[in-house]
């Protein structure tokens, strides 16, 4: 196939088998996807025009997603981005055409998310006709994943399946899963999360090196659909580390550091449960790690001394390591982690 633009060749992901039970989908960049079917089905509807800016706030994946599109559809682009964006992704982003500007550096990913949103809105007001995608709230970005979904479904027919990966924003797992549950209502969905995320409740907790700030939020994002989850995992930063050296040391892969939580999630989930295929979502590559992340690998944890804390509660898990099953419940009370 001869794509018309480079955004629908990175979009597409590669099916790699790790072991029996695990294969990973490996992105070069998932949310291209999710950019790419937003823009285009916002264009078909009339909701915004050609050559219109579109902004929004990214620490950085969805952000060259939205590059991406915009160029692809002629589009302008205004990006609010997080203090964890690389000299490499802003790059990128700014020779795409797209204009940058970071919030000023903050303390924790909270202050970072909420300055983001400030600025956000400030910049509406000043320009009303600009059009706010709303990755975390939008759930447009559903769309692009049912294509996900239905590469899946025709790869892997009458099988048990599990999907693993990263909660963020809840567009990637959500759309994924809701779409092969149209014909499987059995698939399982387990959530990744990095302590100190509201979205399922480990707010209370402090991981001092956490910079897996796509996987979580301080916020909550209305794009979760909690319901969809059947069971929770909870990493901290050395844990997720480990997992992604794992992943480049025994297969090969170099992936981003949600990846690797996810990775070492599955691993556990299909232990307990060999009777199903277990889907790793990797959202993007290691590029954005180099430096805290693979220049470290020697701190890395022996992936086979690893295990979680099974808690039946939120308020019950701990550092470093907890998964709990959620049994498709409906979203946390008052953002403590109970279900409504």
């Amino acid at each position: 196939m001869i794509h018309p633009h480079i955004a629908d060749a990175l979009k597409v992901p590669d099916l790699v088998r790790l072991t029996d039970g695990l294969v990973l989908v490996r992105f070069e960049s998932m949310k291209i996807y999710s950019a790419l079917a937003a823009v285009r089905h916002l264009l078909e509807r009339g909701t915004i025009r050609p050559g219109q800016t579109l902004i929004d706030s990214s620490s950085g994946i969805y952000a060259y997603a939205l590059a991406l599109a915009c160029h692809r559809y002629g589009m302008r682009c205004h990006i609010v981005a997080s203090t964890t964006v690389d000299t490499t992704t802003r790059a990128q982003l700014e020779v795409l055409g797209a204009t940058v500007e970071q919030v000023r550096p903050s303390e924790n990913l909270k202050l970072d998310q909420e300055l983001r949103v400030r600025r956000v809105t400030e910049l509406l007001a000043d320009h009303p006709h600009w059009h706010w995608m709303r990755q975390y709230h939008d759930d447009v970005h559903y769309l692009g994943y049912h294509e996900v979904a239905d590469r899946i479904t025709t790869t892997f027919p009458a099988t048990a399946l599990t999907v693993v990966g990263g909660v963020g924003s809840g567009a990637s797992t959500g759309g994924i899963v809701e779409r092969l549950r149209a014909t499987d209502p059995s698939v399982r969905l387990v959530g990744v999360q990095p302590f100190g995320s509201v979205t399922f409740g480990s707010q209370e907790h402090h991981d001092p090196e956490a910079i897996i700030a796509g996987i979580g939020s301080s916020i909550a994002f209305d794009n979760v659909r909690h319901h969809l989850y059947d069971a929770l995992h909870w990493l901290d930063f050395s844990h997720a580390m480990s997992g992604t050296i794992a992943l480049l040391r025994d297969h090969a892969v170099f992936a981003g550091l949600s990846t690797g939580a996810g990775y070492l999630a599955a691993a556990y989930e299909a232990r307990r449960h060999p009777d199903r295929l277990h889907l790793v979502i990797g959202a993007d590559t290691g590029h954005r790690y180099v430096e805290r992340v693979f220049a470290r690998h020697t701190e890395a944890l022996d992936p086979a001394a690893l295990k979680p804390v099974e808690v039946s509660a939120p308020e019950e898990m701990s550092m470093p390591w907890s998964t709990m099953a959620w049994r498709r419940t409906a979203r946390p009370a008052h953002g403590k982690g109970r279900a409504a």
